[in-house]
């Protein structure tokens, strides 16, 4: 408490340029990720597969694959550049202190009296506030649904699909948030200095509620799980779970094709309870040895405690957060530098502070990054001594392909931004040595062919 409090006095300095420091902050970052964009978009630019996939890849697939990834860089740096100029608008036009003081008038003049007050407004603000970014983001969410990833074969939606998800979005964000945010706000108001205790202590139930009622309410509201009927696969994956004595409670298949035509698997729940979700366009693309491969893949993270550890780390960074926060939560020229000299609003102040914290932010995901990637390998390192190399490393390469992910990365680029190793990286630690293609041309076939179109 001690140092939290002298942080805080060396912080709340009299007409020290809060905004400034925090928009040079903004730009520093789009600026070091558009140089990182730029490196990486000369990669994309590449006429030749990396010698590993050469006997694995298509020159046509290679070519998809490249374009695909130099319309997301575009679309990137579009959406970045967008998002920097309506933060710049927001806080040179000083839109939180006109928006925070509407919010106010709004609840004094259409609610009843026992609506007023800070929480009654930060929830009024928010939900607001959440709408509009919402309204904002619309032109680059349409054009990433319906033009990017139509183009390249990957969605699915239908435009009432796609407006539906965002009202249950909504509507799901205020059910939810209403309680959890009313009580942030009164933790915070009742427990002075030393909040971030209580409200780390709150966060971690609230994680825990969500992870409980997430496939019974949330799940459903947006896509359908079905059991896996009966089978190759179920029983592969039966066994494998028996022999790694996975607690495995259910095994589904969700319906992720009725948005995209991208694959994915992934294991949820409890640690006494867990259920195993397969993408229904993984089944239909892959033989069921390879699924299996894949879910070696993932329970190796659980046999290997990442997904605790990285929930550790997680409750670790939180708690930091919320301590460092309580530095900066009565901060007078803070609130000052934008706009606001008569109230110091709780939840404003959150915003301000994350933006403060944007370059801590940007190592921990470096770091973060770093640690993953070393997990992903250690996972495909499990799989492999269950007998699941070559397997895998057909599954990977399949996927590689079907979601026409880059082949290729540069470095520098790769080390901020990727959770994952590239394909290389993964097939060599794998020792992968190739000789199997897939006719993508021809999705019921299995036979191999000559090396036309591979899957990744």
């Amino acid at each position: 408490m001690y140092i939290l409090d002298q942080l805080a006095r060396l912080l709340d300095r009299p007409f020290f340029p809060w905004k400034n420091v925090l928009v040079g902050f903004s730009l520093g970052q789009f600026i070091l990720e558009g140089l990182l964009s730029l490196r990486q978009y000369k990669v994309l630019q590449r006429k030749e597969p990396p010698k590993v996939l050469e006997a694995e890849v298509s020159q046509e697939v290679f070519d998809k694959s490249q374009e695909y990834g130099r319309a997301k860089a575009k679309f990137g740096f579009v959406s970045a550049l967008y998002g920097q100029i309506q933060n710049l608008a927001f806080v040179y036009g000083d839109i939180l202190p006109k928006f925070w003081g509407l919010s106010g008038r709004c609840l004094a003049r259409y609610f009843p009296s026992r609506f007023q007050g800070e929480i009654c407004q930060t929830l009024l603000f928010v939900f607001a506030f959440n709408i509009i970014s919402t309204i904002l983001s619309l032109p680059l969410s349409y054009y990433k649904t319906f033009v990017l990833e139509e183009k390249f074969g990957f969605n699915k939606q239908t435009v009432k699909l796609w407006v539906t998800d965002m009202i249950k979005g909504q509507a799901l964000g205020v059910v939810l948030g209403t309680p959890i945010i009313s009580a942030v706000m009164k933790i915070i108001q009742k427990t002075g200095n030393s909040f971030f205790y209580y409200l780390w202590i709150f966060t971690i139930f609230v994680q825990i509620f969500a992870i409980t009622i997430y496939p019974l309410v949330i799940l459903p509201l947006f896509n359908k799980l079905s059991p896996l009927e009966p089978g190759e696969l179920k029983t592969g994956v039966e066994a494998l779970a028996k022999k790694l004595n996975f607690p495995l409670h259910q095994l589904y298949v969700i319906d992720g094709s009725k948005r995209s035509a991208h694959s994915n698997a992934y294991f949820y729940g409890l640690p006494w309870e867990k259920h195993i979700v397969i993408y229904d366009t993984l089944i239909e693309k892959s033989d069921p040895e390879e699924v299996v491969a894949v879910l070696a893949h993932e329970l190796g993270h659980w046999s290997l405690s990442h997904t605790t550890k990285l929930l550790l780390i997680a409750q670790a960074h939180m708690f930091y957060i919320f301590a460092l926060f309580s530095a900066f939560v009565n901060n007078n020229s803070l609130y000052q530098s934008f706009g606001f000299h008569k109230e110091q609003p709780i939840m404003i102040g959150f915003l301000l502070f994350s933006d403060a914290l944007a370059p801590m932010d940007a190592i921990v995901k470096l770091l973060m990054n770093i640690l993953s990637r070393k997990f992903e390998f250690e996972a495909d390192n499990f799989a492999q001594k269950l007998g699941y190399s070559t397997k895998l490393a057909q599954s990977l390469l399949k996927l590689q392909i079907q979601n026409l992910s880059t082949m290729d990365a540069d470095w520098m680029y790769a080390s901020y931004h990727y959770s994952h190793p590239i394909l290389t990286e993964r097939l060599g630690a794998l020792g992968w040595q190739g000789g199997k293609v897939i006719d993508l041309k021809s999705e019921d076939s299995k036979e191999p062919v000559k090396a036309a179109d591979r899957e990744l």
